[in-house]
């Protein structure tokens, strides 16, 4: 298993649509396994893959453990489409491609998802609450739209300001906030 690098905002492969996953390989299946690594190296609870430049239609997810039943969510969705949404929450939210913002979002507060392990086999998932909100989030990446898309006009210009300033910061004390538009690869469709 190997560490991938995280996209960040103003990455182009970051608002593009994914492609359905059609082939299932050992590649797809160490991919996925890449994917539940990286994910948990950088301490979130879901990453799609074109979040680490790879436009095919899966993410991984890894919540916490819960506390009072002890079940741990957590595992590779391929070709996820969500069958059932109930209720709604506004809560914070986050994105690895977007370190350190966190701005109130609204979502579903139960969905159901349909998908595919990385063997290929059907896989339902219910999610409510955090778990519901990760898989919303991740098929958002999968379909081009970033977060800060769903955040009202005042909040949307508030994280795409502070989003600025950070990066200036860092340029400020000599620190590469990001790949520059030149280093960018073209997104991996291949697996």
């Amino acid at each position: 298993m190997a560490v991938l690098e995280i996209r960040l905002f103003g990455d182009p492969v970051l608002t593009q649509r994914s492609d359905p996953v059609s082939r299932f390989d050992a590649e797809l299946a160490r991919f996925g396994d890449d994917l539940l690594e990286t994910l948990r190296a950088a301490h979130g609870v879901g990453l799609a893959a074109p979040q680490v430049g790879v436009l095919k239609r899966m993410f991984a997810y890894d919540l916490p453990a819960d506390e009072e039943t002890g079940e741990h969510p957590f595992g590779v969705l391929v070709n996820p489409v969500i069958t059932r949404w109930e209720g709604e929450q506004d809560g914070e939210e986050g994105c690895l491609s977007f370190p350190g913002l966190y701005y109130a979002c609204k979502r579903a507060m139960a969905v159901t998802v349909a998908a595919v392990d990385v063997r290929g086999q059907p896989v339902e998932q219910d999610g409510e609450g955090l778990l519901a909100r990760c898989i919303q989030h991740e098929i958002d990446h999968l379909d081009g739209v970033l977060f800060i898309d769903r955040l009202s006009r005042g909040d949307r210009k508030r994280a795409l300001k502070q989003w600025r300033e950070r990066e200036f910061d860092l340029e400020f004390q000599g620190i590469e906030p990001h790949l520059h538009r030149s280093e960018i690869t073209k997104p991996d469709k291949t697996l």
